[in-house]
């Protein structure tokens, strides 16, 4: 097969290469996949670049925890149904060697759910990361049902697929913010009751215009360290904060008197690291959304395999507001 490799950390154009070698078998409980479209997404992108490790863990990398394509082969005690379905996956490159930047791949079936009919494939592979990111942030804690609820980040893969979850699930209103307003009419037609500046002065009081003194029932926050502070001013007393990033500030000094006076509950999550349970609860929800079509899943920018280090730097210079995917023959 033809796979896109690294063989150690650094800059996409430097580092990648495509090399030849044959798919690994399924396993018993695996299934060996057809990989059509290939996901990439920022924490592949943080990988390749050596930000998350400093030494690599296999001789070679084919990296993209995200993918799409059709089951090829099963292995023993797979059912056979699954041959030649149309599949998503997740987590292909956690802690794995060889991801979907391949004409192949070989995951346990617990990892794989079938791709409604009505979605392609370059949807399927822009879900796993962001999609069960953003469904676990609307489901972890308290029920969001008529929940005044902010997304921090709203613009982006993630936040967008949030404002549209959180809807769905019967949020009373949902608040986007957004760096760049070009970007809000993106979050409106994701459902967004409210589309805010994060950069507006006068946020606070315009979040309080809108639900009351009250505050704010849930944040969704992709953010922490940088927004910490506006969050604690603006979360209800007993309200829930869900973090699943913080790039810009890894180490905020916190005081720890200000959360106990708030009384936040702290939903601190890695995508990669959830139950199983939930990953299938999320999987048939998802799957049920994109059957009705009620999920939109924008990918604005594709590119061949050879291409990967060029779609690697527009995922990095955030060119694109959207999923960037490989298509793969």
């Amino acid at each position: 097969m033809k796979a896109a490799v690294y063989r150690k950390f650094g800059a996409a154009h430097e580092v990648f290469a495509i090399e030849q070698f044959a798919p690994v078998k399924p396993a018993a409980g695996e299934l060996l996949i057809a990989v059509k479209a290939s996901g990439v997404n920022p924490s592949d992108v943080k990988n390749r670049a050596g930000v998350v490790m400093n030494t690599m863990p296999y001789e070679f990398i084919v990296p993209h925890s995200d993918g799409a394509g059709i089951v090829s082969e099963v292995g023993e005690g797979v059912d056979k149904s699954w041959l030649g379905k149309r599949v998503w996956v997740w987590n292909a490159q956690f802690r794995r060697q060889l991801g979907t930047a391949a004409q192949f791949v070989t995951l346990p079936v617990g990892q794989v759910a079938e791709l409604p009919s009505r979605s392609h494939f370059a949807m399927g592979a822009s879900l796993g990361i962001p999609a069960m990111t953003a469904y676990r942030a609307v489901t972890c804690g308290t029920p969001i049902a008529d929940a005044n609820v902010l997304v921090n980040g709203a613009s982006g893969n993630v936040g967008r697929l949030a404002v549209q979850m959180a809807k769905l699930l019967g949020a009373k209103r949902v608040i986007g913010l957004v760096g760049d307003p070009q970007r809000a009419q993106h979050v409106h037609e994701a459902g967004a009751d409210h589309v805010i500046g994060y950069r507006d002065d006068d946020r606070e009081k315009q979040i309080e215009a809108l639900v009351g003194p009250r505050g704010i029932d849930r944040i969704i926050e992709v953010e922490w360290g940088s927004n910490f502070e506006f969050d604690l001013s603006v979360i209800r007393p007993e309200g829930e904060i869900y973090v699943y990033g913080s790039a810009g500030q890894m180490k905020p000094a916190i005081s720890i008197q200000q959360l106990m006076l708030t009384g936040v509950t702290m939903h601190f999550r890695s995508v990669y690291l959830l139950p199983e349970s939930v990953r299938q609860e999320a999987a048939q929800r998802i799957n049920i959304w994109l059957g009705k079509g009620l999920l939109n899943v924008p990918v604005v920018d594709t590119f061949s395999l050879e291409e990967i280090a060029e779609a690697h730097r527009a995922v990095e210079q955030r060119r694109v507001h959207g999923h960037v995917v490989l298509q793969i023959d």
